[in-house]
């Protein structure tokens, strides 16, 4: 080998042993940074004209199958988490039967205070009770309706902010695949561009669960496991229209609530077969137009089951036909063809209310009596413990088969949210725990801390002695020229 050779091989290895040093503190450094993959170095070896050994380029180190099931995960996690906050916010505003303030403690404290006025009909003091005991249910059914209606507003709002995410988002990593074609022309590493575009796509995940397909030059394409392409070359622009306020009778079917758009064409956001099924945003979607539907549902069923035991014209003889009864639509007689949003319009009848111009004594005489009675008579009140204690079908709200009273019916209620909830939480921990496995081992196969440490040491003493040879080459050089 001729000392040119020698100085020539040296030179392209102290070169090496340098990028490759770098490399190792970039992965060093980056070892706990999301969306970092570890570089190495790709060496080849020159021709034997001229020598030495040649750096071809870098490698960025990821697994794409482990990051797109990671990443599928996230959105499953994103999915069962909005519906079990929902679901789990309607079980604290129904109330376990232990809470004085729920809906079986208000309703068993409601047949109290008629126990107690039928044991003392003369009493005001115990009439006043039976009147707010009645208030605080219709006040807790309206209260219920609205946590409903404003849960379908926040997760209207919620759609618009992951719309405009997704937008902007898929934007961002249209402009980092152009980077990285550019970087890949030129020639030089674009792997810092990709690991922002990792970032960025990881960010989106949650929202919808995206799959990542190669294309050429470094760029990706991403599309939806349902099949949607939200980019692919050009980014996918996503449309929806948010509201200012949700009421029981609006829905999407009827026009009144915005779909999601994809290229201006409207697309399913609901159910299995949904292109974007399976991430936070068609759980949103979910809650808004299948879950607080249903919710509303069943507590406008138990509305009407409420409202028809005390309308019922048996029970009091002295109301005119065609009168409402103790609890009302509004202040009028319920009509079974209006029942949607009757849990948010419930309301006693003013004839009881002395602030709307009734009378107490009227609990005990009749809502139709127009003088007061024997105040000694509990007819009344017998009659109104006897509703509530009365077994019937439930005519709505997808209640059990099986006849019941009010209070069995306040408990369907409370365990067929209870039954969401504590499904809804199990797949939510499901996924969860599916999420941490997948990121434990795409952690595993990132920056090896200790292997680094040990390639370093390695690329030291390369460096060392393609120094040496340089030295040595040096002083031979010196020799010649002072012969």
């Amino acid at each position: 080998m001729s000392i040119s050779s020698a100085f020539t091989n040296a030179l392209s290895g102290l070169y090496a042993s340098s990028r490759a040093a770098e490399l190792v503190s970039s992965n060093v450094a980056n070892a706990m940074t999301e969306g970092y993959g570890a570089r190495s170095l790709d060496l080849s070896t020159r021709a034997p004209a001229s020598g030495g050994v040649r750096v071809d380029g870098v490698t960025r180190q990821v697994d794409e199958v482990l990051t797109g099931d990671r990443r599928v995960a996230d959105a499953a996690v994103g999915y069962h988490g909005a519906q079990e906050q929902f679901l789990a916010g309607l079980e604290r505003v129904v109330g376990t039967p232990d809470q004085p303030g729920s809906l079986s403690g208000r309703l068993a404290q409601f047949e109290a205070s008629l126990i107690e006025a039928a044991a003392r009909p003369d009493s005001q003091t115990r009439q006043s009770a039976v009147l707010s005991a009645a208030g605080n249910l219709a006040a807790h059914l309206n209260t219920m309706s609205d946590h409903i209606q404003n849960s379908r507003l926040e997760a209207d709002h919620a759609i618009a902010g992951m719309v405009a995410t997704l937008n902007a988002g898929l934007e961002e990593v249209q402009t980092l695949n152009a980077k990285i074609q550019v970087a890949q022309a030129r020639g030089t590493d674009p792997s810092g561009l990709m690991d922002l575009r990792q970032q960025a796509i990881d960010a989106l995940s949650p929202i919808v669960p995206l799959r990542q397909l190669p294309r050429e030059n470094g760029a990706v394409a991403l599309v939806t496991s349902g099949g949607a392409v939200l980019l692919d070359g050009k980014s996918a622009t996503l449309g929806f229209s948010p509201v200012s306020m949700i009421v029981p009778e609006r829905s999407q079917a009827t026009g009144a609530l915005s779909g999601l758009t994809i290229n201006g064409k409207p697309m399913d956001a609901t159910g299995d077969r949904s292109l974007i099924a399976g991430g936070a945003l068609a759980a949103q979607f979910s809650v808004r137009d299948q879950l607080a539907v249903t919710a509303q549902e069943r507590v406008d069923g138990f509305a009407r089951d409420l409202v028809e035991r005390f309308q019922d014209p048996a029970l009091d003889t002295t109301r005119a036909p065609g009168d409402p009864g103790l609890f009302t639509d509004a202040g009028a007689v319920f009509d079974s063809a209006n029942e949607v949003a009757l849990s948010a319009r419930l309301a006693l009848n003013a004839a009881v209310d002395p602030e709307q111009g009734g009378a107490l004594w009227r609990l005990r005489d009749g809502l139709g009596a127009m003088t007061q009675g024997d105040v000694g008579r509990a007819g009344l009140f017998n009659d109104f413990i006897d509703a509530l204690g009365a077994v019937r079908l439930s005519a709505s709200g997808g209640f059990s088969t099986a006849a019941q009273t009010s209070a069995g019916l306040a408990s369907d209620l409370l365990s067929s949210v209870s039954a969401d909830r504590l499904q809804s939480e199990t797949r939510l921990g499901f996924a969860a725990s599916q999420l941490q496995t997948l990121q434990q081992m795409e952690l595993s196969k990132g920056v090896d801390t200790d292997a680094e440490m040990q390639k370093l040491m390695q690329i030291e003493q390369a460096y060392a002695a393609n120094a040496r040879v340089i030295s040595t080459v040096d002083e031979m050089l010196q020799t010649i020229l002072a012969i």
